[in-house]
């Protein structure tokens, strides 16, 4: 226990053979419970797994998915397994394969110990030193990930709400619609966006990834191809509930005028430009006006709502609290010197 609170670490495992004992060894003291779940692997992950349980009898549980669930399949069930026993206060996720520093546990659990957060997680992009050493390509794509995922979640404060090292809550576990999470890589995206639903106040945590010789089982042409449609998804059904489900504004009135405005001058000038070059005759300036007005107006107003998105806190979070981080500092620093 830390601070009076149960401690529970969910592992999702596949094919992490090679690191999966140098995570459980690095584990602090304080962790009540590790529930590593074997998603499937076909290398010696199972027998693995099964040996740390009898090493660690008692705080070390091991799961077996028969079927491979993916990476959020396999949280998930490790979650339902904490959530049975009933024996934690915090839940907290790592991946296997030891990109993910044990030393910054303590910094995700303050926050909530504290009751300054419901769910904290790692922020990679605060670490200049750390992220010039993070591929090039997976920077790139975390970049672009992350300015999709603030707009459909609307938590637009977090910085990297792609990254999979993070903690919550019991009680916010609690209030999640696990038949709405994806059961894939998607899961860290959808978990941050169904957890607006709950008001949950998520606090970014700074701290560096370890990258070393393993391979990432995340494809990047899928992620392309799958993750745009469904934040795209979610982004539209968030917009219904938060301005025009729970709430009809001036807000609501921008996005109802902008996006036809806009559509509406764009298709209709494109139109008239086809139409008017097949003929080789100039457009009449009056058809051009109104092109030009209507998708200067549509941008305007979508503007607006996006101004008023980011600025606007969470409906269902009752919360205005900012967490002292220079308390995370001085408590690790403190950490340090005592080890």
């Amino acid at each position: 226990m830390i601070k009076n609170h149960r401690i529970a670490v969910v592992v999702p495992c596949f094919n992490v053979e090679k690191t999966i004992k140098a995570v459980v060894d690095g584990m602090p003291p304080w962790i009540d419970n590790i529930v590593l779940v074997n998603d499937a692997s076909v290398d010696c992950t199972e027998s693995i797994i099964r040996r740390l349980e009898r090493d660690f009898s008692g705080r070390v549980n091991a799961l077996t998915l028969t079927c491979n669930q993916g990476v959020g399949g396999a949280v998930m069930a490790g979650m339902k397994e904490v959530m049975a026993q009933n024996e934690c206060d915090i839940v907290v996720k790592m991946d296997g394969d030891g990109q993910m520093n044990p030393d910054y546990l303590k910094c995700l659990l303050f926050p909530l110990i504290d009751n300054q957060a419901d769910v904290t997680k790692g922020n990679r992009f605060r670490n200049f030193k750390a992220l010039r050493k993070m591929p090039l390509i997976r920077r790139l794509g975390n970049m672009g990930l992350s300015l999709l995922i603030k707009a459909a979640s609307g938590y637009w404060n977090l910085f990297d709400p792609s990254n999979g090292f993070f903690a919550l809550k019991k009680e916010t576990l609690q209030k999640l619609d696990f038949e709405r999470l994806d059961k894939r890589f998607f899961f860290e995206s959808s978990l941050i966006i169904e957890l607006y639903y709950t008001g949950a106040v998520i606090r970014d945590i700074p701290m560096p990834a370890l990258y070393d010789d393993e391979e990432s089982n995340l494809s990047v042409l899928k992620c392309l191809v799958t993750f745009p449609s469904k934040l795209i998804r979610a982004f539209i059904r968030r917009v219904q509930i938060r301005y025009f489900v729970m709430d009809f504004t001036i807000v609501s009135l921008y996005i109802l005028l902008g996006v036809p405005l806009l559509l509406f001058g764009f298709l209709f000038g494109l139109i008239n430009w086809i139409y008017y070059a097949s003929i080789s005759v100039a457009a009449p300036t009056g058809t051009i006006l109104i092109a030009t007005l209507c998708i200067v107006l549509g941008v305007q107003l979508i503007l607006s709502f996006i101004q008023y998105d980011m600025s606007a806190s969470n409906p269902f979070d009752n919360s205005d609290e900012c967490y002292d981080y220079e308390k995370l500092d001085q408590e690790k620093d403190q950490d340090a010197r005592t080890s």
